[in-house]
């Protein structure tokens, strides 16, 4: 096992764990986070929040024996399935391009023959084609690109340590070229930054130039106590006053849907109809999973 010095690490007992409804959020059965906290530093993450009792979010820490409990873990299940990863923390921060705890996780992972589901804002994840492209031949194999809007340039506002959207993009088009199933989650939708039609729609044709098979959306954002103070510093940098719209009219609520979410929502459908982009998480679940004996597909 690989020594790991001079990097924050944190015990664990046990790192994949059963989900509680697998046929809801893209077919996951199991969850995975070899990493805890994020470098990317996007004004917006839910994780910053204060119920996730991570003060330090933005100082990635390692998970100590991380892959001898992995190994351990998926020696222990029952049943095989789809590991996720990425909910909580990118696995591809900057310290997995020299300790590959993502990419030996990933070959663990293939070795006992279990499905993956990634979620990312890096480009680095073009780097594991291979082991990606092997998972696919025995089991279901999803890769979901996180992408806010199109613009390079306000990214660096909103997301200021990522990779661009181009670079993203690019990536993408990598595991497509190798079939691997590919989309994008336009979440969150930021009210009065991101809910545009034109950003919408510049990242539908971006994600089909792309290879995507499908992507997903939430006409909106969530704020909690923790994430919503951090929000709020930063959006001068954004736009200044953008703060007190925000407080002005959503509050301290939790859920902070767009004004314009259903004119948005018709543009949405209308364009993945028109473009053959699949935007219904069943009917995503469905078809990745299509041609797998993968347990607990409940979709009828």
């Amino acid at each position: 096992m690989m020594k790991i010095e001079n990097i924050p690490t944190l015990p664990a007992k046990n790192i994949i764990f059963r989900t509680k409804a697998p046929d809801e959020w893209f077919g996951i059965n199991y969850n995975m986070n070899i990493y805890r906290g994020c470098s990317h530093g996007c004004i917006y993450c839910d994780s910053r929040s204060s119920c996730f009792k991570n003060p330090d979010f933005d100082t990635v820490k390692v998970k100590e024996n991380a892959l001898r409990i992995i190994r351990d873990d998926l020696m222990r299940k029952a049943m095989t399935g789809v590991v996720g990863t990425g909910a909580m923390s990118d696995p591809y921060n900057p310290l997995e391009k020299e300790l590959k705890l993502t990419r030996n996780s990933l070959e663990l992972i293939n070795a006992f023959k279990f499905g993956i589901s990634l979620t990312t804002k890096s480009a680095m994840i073009a780097r594991d084609v291979d082991i990606l492209t092997d998972i696919q031949t025995h089991s279901p194999t999803i890769v979901k690109f996180s992408i806010t809007t199109a613009d390079n340039e306000l990214v660096r506002k909103l997301e200021p340590n990522v990779s661009s959207p181009s670079e993203r993009f690019e990536a993408m088009r990598t595991l497509t070229d190798a079939g691997i199933f590919c989309g994008v989650l336009i979440t969150p939708l930021l009210p009065f930054v991101t809910d545009t039609e034109e950003n919408i729609l510049e990242i539908l044709r971006r994600a089909k130039e792309a290879g995507a098979k499908f992507v997903y959306t939430y006409m909106g954002m969530t704020l909690r106590t923790g994430s919503r103070e951090y929000y709020f510093e930063h959006l001068d940098r954004v736009q200044p006053g953008l703060k007190e719209k925000y407080q002005k009219r959503f509050g301290t609520r939790y859920s902070c849907r767009s004004s314009r979410s259903k004119k948005l929502w018709d543009v949405y459908i209308a364009e993945c109809q028109r473009l053959g982009l699949l935007y219904d998480m069943r009917s995503i679940i469905r078809h990745y999973k299509a041609g797998y004996k993968t347990p607990w597909l409940k979709l009828d």
